[in-house]
């Protein structure tokens, strides 16, 4: 048994508030009296007041309102844990806010006093604009598929395509993949008899799940993220964004992932390329980079970064 587990069951036995002696708790986890007393010194330093009895007939119990349920957190992982629903409850996963946010409440509620206080600091200390734009998910939904993923059941559900056309499809699951602040499914198109990836928003109800397994099979490249983000790439899009930039190919990399490929042309200088359906975000890419550029393609683009150009210019002479 792992140190963690053995400190989890410890735990759980002191939550019982029963007096127990040390050669039964040393029994009960297999280990020798020694480890047990080390193993409390531990529970003390997370801040469990365990109360000990020396002497033969020597034992430990939980002292009277310590019976906290059994999560026990390295410092790092707790501020993990908070930062992670703090951001889930601003809206970092759509349709999740309130429910991370009851999630974040209890998990504080859980923690030994002393982290208790600094989680709960960071929560009433931090303030945040909530993610807009995104699209909502139903947690129903998400958890449904989940499931299926990790036991490998066909499930059923009817699906909203890109062009509005509704369908009802039968999969098999394999994994779910966050690109950002979308949610997609990789799963075997049973009536299709090929691997599809689904948007999750697009979902419509919880899936039927059917209660029949199957065999996982190899889904192609051998990994669900990169699957899901090569079929992003080369689904048709409206603009095909061609930029070269004078920035090192790995500084570009490191802004635009997954979203755009990007080719060295020298030391200090790169060519990224990028499809996509809006010239949002790659005006945000060229903003952020702050570098020289030119425009290869397309002249959208360059009309568009001329009409923002001027627009920032006048507003600069205003002020």
């Amino acid at each position: 048994m792992s140190t963690s587990a053995r400190m989890l069951r410890l735990l759980s036995l002191l939550q019982t508030h029963r007096f127990w002696t040390g050669g039964e708790l040393a029994d009960r986890l297999e280990v020798s009296e020694r480890t047990l007393r080390r193993d409390v010194d531990r529970l003390r330093d997370l801040g469990y007041d365990v109360d000990a009895v020396r002497g033969a007939a020597g034992g430990y119990q939980l002292r009277a309102g310590g019976a906290l349920a059994p999560l026990l957190l390295e410092d790092d992982e707790a501020v993990a844990v908070a930062v992670g629903l703090r951001a889930a409850a601003n809206g970092g996963v759509p349709g999740f806010e309130d429910t991370t946010l009851q999630a974040l409440t209890k998990v504080i509620a859980l923690m030994p006093p002393r982290l208790r206080r600094r989680m709960g600091a960071l929560q009433t200390q931090t303030e945040g604009m909530p993610w807009a734009g995104g699209p909502v998910l139903d947690p129903a939904v998400l958890t449904t598929l989940a499931q299926a993923c990790r036991d490998d059941e066909v499930v059923s559900f009817a699906y909203t395509a890109a062009d509005g056309s509704a369908t009802v499809r039968r999969v098999e699951p394999h994994r779910l993949v966050n690109l950002g602040r979308r949610w997609y499914l990789a799963a075997y198109d049973r009536e299709r008899q090929d691997w599809r990836s689904f948007r999750v928003d697009r979902v419509q109800g919880p899936p039927s799940t059917t209660g029949q397994r199957f065999g996982p099979r190899e889904i192609p490249g051998g990994d669900a993220a990169a699957y899901v983000s090569q079929g992003l790439r080369t689904r048709p899009r409206q603009y095909q964004v061609v930029v070269t930039m004078d920035v090192p190919a790995a500084t570009a990399e490191a802004t635009v992932g997954r979203w755009a490929s990007v080719e060295a042309l020298g030391e200090a200088q790169c060519r990224m390329t990028m499809d996509t359906d809006s010239l949002d975000w790659p005006v945000l890419v060229l903003a952020g980079l702050d570098c020289d550029f030119a425009v290869e393609a397309p002249d959208e683009l360059s009309t568009l970064l001329a009409r923002l150009g001027d627009r920032f210019t006048a507003a600069a002479r205003q002020s």
